[in-house]
């Protein structure tokens, strides 16, 4: 259980957002740069290589490497996920499980331009104790490449390594204490000094992701992946939404219960925050495959593993069904009799039902499962809705139904969910501990 614990800590101290003028990208808001920085970008975008390594562990963080892996992917990077265990597979986080591409051992020879370290407890302790990988992120200090860490792992790993000395670096809140004591510690949500990138925490992870695109491509790249993303411009504030016909939303039992259904060419960004946020708000979550088996093939090649087939699944009442995006995914969804029935069964029966990205459009619109609500999707899928009047909004509840635009917003559509289930209050206090809210 220790793995569950690093983001239920309450966040001691407030990260710091620098305001830059309102024609910067969204991820522009947020990112503190050394003045080091400008002559290490231009020499790292001269190189044609882009190679990136991406360590997971038992208990590492899911959101923050799924996050990061997603969108340096976006970027056209080649990411190695690398298990420090001594099998591909790891049991992430809020009971995420992810299969890597490789082992840490396949990955000692190999030159990286970037090395990101994901948090989580006990990942980045896991990851301190792991002499492969102590090894290969000295090398890549020594050699001048980019390195860079996430929640836990800049004090708990960098730190303790001797690879923050005389850096400024920022980490999750409660390990700020331990982080003075190898590094000169910032309050940013994403700090960059020279070579080295680090940040807060999962409410960060797409500032920081968006952070190392710049590094490696430079900032039009970085613009150019982080548009479609449907980032906040306000990094920090307190989410929104566009409620209609407001309905109370209640659970059977002690939780809600909640379908999670994953395919092929599913959204793995998406997928993985909606899962990782309700099960920290203690919600009963089932991920069901629609494929032959458990370990589905994410948008971004992310494989992740299901708990269920979606034959088992379906003989289960759930007071809410959900539907991440992802283009192939919400195809595959659209095309599955035994889902589309089910989420057919949930709606006539009044029960809760919702989708963001490509599903709105591509699953519930066409099968009838949006007549007479409002909903949004993901804005170049918005015309295909029935009723797009209200497709500008970044999450939509009408009734028993929430929807949402694309892999930005899935942090506020969750917390929507878990609003209308606990109440704000509960939805606020964890959006601080993920840092995604200020404290």
């Amino acid at each position: 259980m220790a793995a569950l614990h690093l983001c239920h800590l309450t966040p001691s101290l407030s990260p710091l957002i620098i305001k830059r003028p309102q024609n910067f990208s969204y991820f522009f808001h947020t990112l503190s740069i050394s003045p080091t920085n400008k002559r290490f970008s231009a020499s790292v975008m001269a190189s044609a290589a882009k190679k990136v390594l991406v360590p997971v562990a038992n208990g590492t963080e899911p959101l923050e490497a799924v996050v990061t892996i997603d969108i340096l992917r976006r970027a056209g990077a080649d990411v190695t996920v690398a298990s420090v265990e001594k099998q591909l597979r790891v049991d992430a986080c809020h009971g995420v499980k992810l299969v890597a591409d490789a082992l840490i051992s396949d990955c000692a020879d190999t030159a990286f331009d970037l090395i990101s370290l994901t948090g989580g407890m006990p990942g980045a302790a896991i990851f301190k104790d792991c002499k492969t990988l102590e090894s290969i992120a000295k090398k890549q200090a020594a050699d001048g490449r980019p390195y860079a860490a996430i929640c836990a792992a800049p004090a708990v790993a960098l730190g303790s390594w001797g690879l923050l000395k005389g850096l400024k670096a920022t980490c999750y809140p409660s390990f700020m204490e331990q982080l003075s004591s190898s590094a000169s510690a910032v309050e940013s949500r994403v700090q960059q000094d020279g070579k080295v990138v680090t940040s807060r925490g999962p409410g960060t992870a797409m500032e920081y992701a968006v952070a190392l695109v710049e590094l490696l491509y430079g900032r039009e790249k970085a613009a150019e992946v982080s548009g479609p993303l449907v980032m906040r411009s306000n990094h920090g504030d307190e989410y929104t939404f566009a409620e209609l016909n407001q309905v109370k939303w209640t659970f059977d039992g002690s939780s809600p219960q909640i379908l999670v259904p994953i395919a092929n060419g599913t959204e793995e960004m998406e997928a993985v925050i909606i899962i990782d946020l309700l099960r920290r708000a203690k919600a009963e979550v089932v991920v069901a495959s629609l494929e032959d088996k458990l370990e589905i093939l994410a948008s971004r090649k992310v494989k992740l593993v299901a708990d269920i087939l979606l034959d088992e699944a379906i003989g289960r009442s759930y007071d809410l069904i959900v539907l991440p995006g992802g283009l192939g995914g919400a195809e595959a969804f659209a095309k599955s009799e035994k889902l589309v029935n089910l989420l057919k069964k949930q709606s006539e029966s009044n029960k809760l039902y919702g989708a963001i990205c490509a599903s709105p459009a591509l699953v519930l619109d066409p099968h009838g499962l949006l007549k007479g609500k409002k909903a949004t999707a993901f804005p170049a899928l918005s015309n295909k809705l029935s009723d797009p009047s209200e497709a500008e909004n970044r999450v939509v509840v009408d009734g028993n139904l929430i929807t949402s635009r694309g892999p930005g917003t899935t942090m506020e559509f969750s917390l929507v969910i878990i609003e209308k289930f606990f109440g704000r209050q509960k939805a606020i206090e964890l959006a601080k501990t993920m840092v995604f809210v200020h404290p």
